[in-house]
């Protein structure tokens, strides 16, 4: 085997041979796959099973803006929004979202209320709430999906400049995501787009 000349010349010739080496492997090696994580794609929300997919409407609109979302209270009293605000104008017909009886339609701290209690949604049954409402309803009426229970009243909303809908789902004292009542086919219907609740965006 040659060894390499004696002197500068050689030592240089040999750290150029061992560069274009080094140069040359790195180009051979394979292309590492980026396999994404957690933290680089949002997973989508698992659906609660505790709320069965019954809603047949929307309480407004055939698919409305989702203002805010459903953001989860860390203890029974902590701070968080406990549903979810829909954008509509007064007078907005809400409708029922799934058959049920009315539990109670009257006014609470100067806001219009209508509660459901929704059927063969187990003990306690799941209760929907829908506030600023005018209510069109009392209670004990039964109520099918869709049915106009009131409409949006033009005070009362705590969305800033505008009005909405405050849309809520509990069993017993248990606040829940209501668009978990949704079934996919009527979640992602319609021309307008869903904003992203909790972070993560829905299809369009």
């Amino acid at each position: 085997m040659a060894a390499w000349p004696a002197g500068p010349g050689g030592r240089l010739l040999g750290r150029l041979v061992l560069l274009l080496l080094l140069t040359a492997a790195a180009l051979l090696a394979p292309v590492p796959r980026l396999i994404p994580t957690a933290t680089s794609v949002p997973a989508a929300p698992a659906p609660d099973p505790t709320v069965p997919a019954v809603g047949r409407a929307w309480p407004v609109g055939v698919r409305p803006s989702v203002l805010r979302g459903w953001e989860p209270p860390a203890t029974t009293y902590g701070r968080g929004h406990r549903g979810v605000d829909l954008s509509a104008p007064a007078g907005t017909p809400v409708r029922a979202v799934a058959a049920g009886r009315v539990s109670f339609a009257g006014r609470v701290a100067g806001k219009g209320v209508v509660s459901v209690e929704l059927t063969g949604t187990g003990n306690p049954p799941l209760r929907t709430t829908y506030e600023p409402v005018r209510a069109a309803v009392r209670k004990g009426d039964e109520v099918e999906a869709g049915e106009v229970v009131g409409t949006v009243e033009a005070t009362g909303s705590h969305c800033g400049t505008g009005t909405c809908v405050h849309w809520g789902l509990r069993r017993g004292e248990t606040y829940l995501d209501p668009l978990s009542l949704l079934p996919p086919w009527l979640l992602h219907r319609g021309p307008s787009r869903l904003l992203p609740v909790l972070g993560v965006p829905l299809p369009s």
